[in-house]
């Protein structure tokens, strides 16, 4: 039998860590990811308090039935999860279903998946966490009014929120040849500036490095080339949520950025955490969108819907941390530069994806679309240095008298997200982390 969500909600694992209240990944959670461990070529699994539910080991035993076993047998060859977000929401769903019940505490399915324990379960600090899927196509959305608000106001004080940001979700697309995991090295990109009072521009390494802070949805399914997909049916094509850092040369920026937008600041590196958690896991954390102030227009037809209205919000939580090279060389633990909510996004994922298919745009499973820096109305909840600098204006002082207005070489950013609520399990995202490196 396959549990509903009722029954996973409340069920308790045998795999102790799951059961560590600090924990990220309970039973309530178990999102896939894919991972590489000793020798072995990259292979699905699920996040387990500390350990990795190793899915190809788990299908090799005969412990799934036959539809998952296979889907779980295609990632393994692909590497990746392609070929099951290409399967969608509801074999995801299914197999999520069977792994629960193979490792909650007293089901019957569970005393043969704890007889082998050792042979299905990954310590995860023993394993190397890749990108969870093959991303062919990325495109980073600029969702956040607040964001879009502040940044407005550092370079056009006298109309700092542009006419069409309150009627069209606002994107770009980006490079996916340039999403990294977490953890890899993030290079300081070489490119084109200009001072204010330079005659001319120079050429050399970003001196305004800065992270941003977002979610991220795979999409799952995907649409035919020339059918939208209505709002209604846009969460049935996203898998799930990750973190992701979308670093930034500011300096680069300013000087590119016009008339076409986004290029070289932005497409050197976009890094991603390792686990997809599915929206049946958030399915608890589920809030209304976030309501929009007296006197802004409500959005077009297609972009607006009861349902989404009442229920397309996602109560995360979200954290960014700085640690430079001489606190690690100190012993001294990062230090939190924000944090903020995901509640405070002026446009619902959903209707980031029904805005990105209104033209017939074909998404395809394992397409990465982001939400851009997540930012809320405090200094304190601004998702990027940019704002939380006002243009490196107010330096951050670091515990050890350091100061930061954009990174420096040796900085290490760490992105960590969580939900939780009264009367459901607390569940996390893991970690999305970047180190600078020299140009």
């Amino acid at each position: 039998m396959v549990p509903g969500p009722e029954s996973i909600a409340t069920a308790r694992s045998w795999v102790a860590s799951a059961e560590q209240h600090d924990t990220d990944f309970p039973l309530q959670n178990l999102p896939f990811g894919v991972f590489r461990a000793t020798a072995r070529a990259p292979r699905p699994g699920i996040a387990i308090g500390d350990r990795i539910l190793d899915l190809a080991a788990v299908a090799e035993q005969g412990l799934l039935s036959d539809q998952a076993a296979a889907l779980v047998h295609e990632c393994t060859l692909d590497g990746a999860l392609n070929p099951l977000l290409a399967a969608g929401r509801d074999a995801i769903g299914h197999l999520r279903r069977q792994a629960a019940l193979l490792l909650a505490a007293d089901s019957s399915e569970s005393r043969a998946a704890r007889d082998r324990g050792e042979a299905l379960l990954v310590k995860m600090a023993d394993a190397e966490l890749l990108l969870p899927a093959r991303i062919a196509d990325y495109t980073d959305f600029y969702a956040s009014i607040h964001h879009a608000t502040n940044v407005g106001s550092m370079f056009r004080p006298d109309n700092p929120l542009l006419p069409n940001y309150r009627w069209v979700p606002i994107g770009y697309h980006g490079r996916a040849s340039s999403l990294v995991p977490s953890g890899a090295a993030v290079r300081r990109p070489l490119g084109q500036s200009k001072d204010d009072a330079a005659p001319a521009p120079t050429f050399g390494p970003t001196r305004r490095l800065d992270y941003e802070l977002e979610v991220g949805a795979f999409i799952c399914g995907g649409n035919p080339l020339g059918t939208p997909i209505a709002l209604d049916d846009a969460e049935s094509h996203i898998a799930g949520l990750c973190l992701v850092n979308d670093w930034s040369a500011r300096d680069i920026q300013s000087w590119e950025y016009q008339p076409l937008g986004p290029f070289l600041a932005k497409n050197f590196a976009t890094s991603v955490s390792p686990w997809v958690v599915t929206l049946d896991a958030l399915e608890p954390f589920r809030v209304q969108a976030y309501k929009r102030p007296a006197g802004d227009p409500q959005p077009l037809a297609y972009l607006h819907g009861v349902r989404n209205e009442t229920r397309g919000g996602f109560a995360i939580t979200l954290e960014v941390l700085i640690t430079s090279s001489r606190m690690r060389a100190a012993g001294i633990p990062p230090m939190q530069v924000s944090v903020g909510s995901f509640e405070s996004m002026y446009w619902t994922l959903a209707q980031l994806v029904t805005h990105h298919t209104s033209n017939g745009c074909n998404l395809q499973p394992g397409d990465l679309i982001a939400s851009g820096t997540v930012s809320g109305a405090t200094p304190e909840s601004r998702g990027c240095l940019l704002e939380r600098t006002w243009r490196g204006t107010e330096p951050l002082r670091l515990p050890n008298g350091e100061s930061r207005s954009f990174l420096e070489d040796g900085d290490e950013v760490i992105l960590r997200a969580w939900c939780e609520r009264a009367g459901a399990k607390r569940i996390g995202f893991g970690e999305c982390r970047g180190l600078v490196a020299p140009a």
